[in-house]
């Protein structure tokens, strides 16, 4: 059977694993007995020694890879890490996660893309390794998981609430019992077993209560437990210090992520990462004022749509093709700026429609309309996609005033001293946007 620890690398299995480990600064050290398991992983394709983790360092870096060529790259092959669903690496993989959370924690918001990334990631891999495990060993282990993962003995339905308004999970789906969800057979039957005189109520709990639902159930408890953890670690960073092979492999993901992502979004492509500096014209993410960088990040339902369509799509636009419309009286089009609308489409959109998905829940999965109404802010119409020949059916939206944002989405303005004196945020970031230039040139 596979250990706890597996599939929840928080329980207290996971927890002694971390306490017995040692000395952390060994993670940068080759380890044969990590070579030795991974070369041996059943349906292990790995063509090039390159792509071997030889540390545990190692390992953490290809595991974040992962999660990027999973979620982007259409020609993502597992085989080249089924390593990460072997359940002999249990051991490793604890450690590897924690250090991951901690390094994440030290150099990361906890709503950003990367810590999205990673705990999206984990309730990925929670599924794939369940599904490797017999149907008899699988449920065993996951009643063992929800059991430990329960806060006071139950699971209280508004612990899911997130997931239930992203529509990966219904209401409907869940048995709920005095604000309990049910999950687990002696629950069931100790609860209910006297309701059924016409049925056998072990038959009526494998019907009400599928595997899928519980497994869905244990995979996004542990994603919101790894982010709860994450936050702690950040909160307690300011506090003590960190261990510097932490910090080591936190600068390391600093780079890593944005580069990786770059093989597969154009909103990072040229720009040497969204850390890096950037050609004349690119869009600087440095520079972006406090309510774009939340935008951009994710925002929660309420604001969604204002914040995307209204806020973020007419300033992301201006701000690559035309930055200087406050200063001009002049009447322009987007493709005035992006004749064949490349920039739009490899630039603008992508940016735009990442930040949708950021949200919670994603905009375009219950509100997928938002796509039209977005392409009608730019000036194209309402349509799904920007064609040139529908260019000038609706107006080319500029951006909202910092007055306006206030009013209608006061959580995301948070002024820092870059908005002082400023009256909106295209003009906070082009002048920020100015400063950085100068401070690059300098320095060169």
């Amino acid at each position: 059977m596979a250990e706890v620890s597996y599939i929840n690398p928080l329980s207290n299995e996971g927890k002694q694993i971390i306490r017995e480990y040692g000395d952390l600064n060994k993670i940068f050290d080759e380890d044969e007995r990590l070579i030795e398991e991974i070369m041996h992983t059943p349906n292990q394709r790995i063509s090039d020694d390159t792509l071997i983790p030889k540390s545990y360092s190692d390992y953490a870096m290809k595991r974040v890879q992962w999660a990027i060529e999973k979620k982007n790259n259409k020609n993502f092959t597992q085989a080249e890490f089924e390593y990460l669903t072997n359940g002999e690496l249990f051991m490793q993989d604890v450690v590897i996660f924690h250090i991951l959370c901690q390094a994440i924690a030290i150099q990361f918001n906890v709503g950003s893309r990367e810590t999205k990334l990673f705990i999206e990631s984990q309730g990925i891999l929670i599924q794939e390794r369940l599904a490797k495990i017999p149907p008899m060993a699988r449920a065993d282990i996951i009643d063992e998981v929800l059991d430990e993962v329960k806060t006071d003995g139950a699971i209280k339905w508004n612990s899911l609430k997130e997931v239930i308004a992203s529509k990966k999970l219904k209401l409907s789906d869940l048995l709920i019992d005095d604000g309990d969800i049910i999950l687990q057979s002696d629950d069931f039957l100790d609860r209910f077993s006297d309701k059924f005189s016409d049925r056998n109520p072990e038959r009526m709990y494998n019907i009400l209560i599928g595997d899928n639902v519980k497994e869905q159930i244990l995979s996004r408890l542990i994603m919101q437990k790894t982010e709860e953890y994450i936050q702690r670690i950040k909160e307690m960073s300011a506090h003590v210090e960190i261990h510097p092979a932490i910090v080591e492999i936190s600068e390391k993901l600093k780079e890593f992520i944005p580069d990786e992502i770059s093989k597969y979004n154009q909103y990072y492509a040229g720009s040497g990462g969204i850390y890096g500096s950037v050609q004349a014209g690119k869009l600087n993410p440095d520079a972006f004022p406090p309510c774009i960088q939340s935008t951009v990040e994710g925002v929660s339902s309420g604001g969604r749509n204002d914040a995307i369509v209204l806020l973020l799509t007419s300033f992301a636009s201006y701000a690559r093709l035309y930055p200087r419309i406050f200063a001009s009286d002049e009447t322009v089009k987007v493709s005035d700026m992006d004749p064949d609308l490349s920039i739009t489409e490899n630039e603008i959109l992508p940016l735009i429609f990442d930040a949708a998905d950021n949200c919670t829940p994603p905009l375009f999965e219950d509100q997928p309309q938002e796509k039209v109404n977005i392409i009608s802010k730019l000036g194209f119409g309402m349509h799904s996609k920007i064609d040139i020949n529908h260019e000038g059916e609706t107006k080319w939206y500029t951006p909202m005033s910092c007055e306006k944002i206030k009013i209608h989405l006061p959580q995301l303005c948070h002024p820092d001293k870059s908005c002082k004196g400023i009256n909106n945020p295209l003009s906070c970031y082009g002048r920020k946007k100015y400063q950085l230039d100068n401070q690059q040139s300098k320095s060169e």
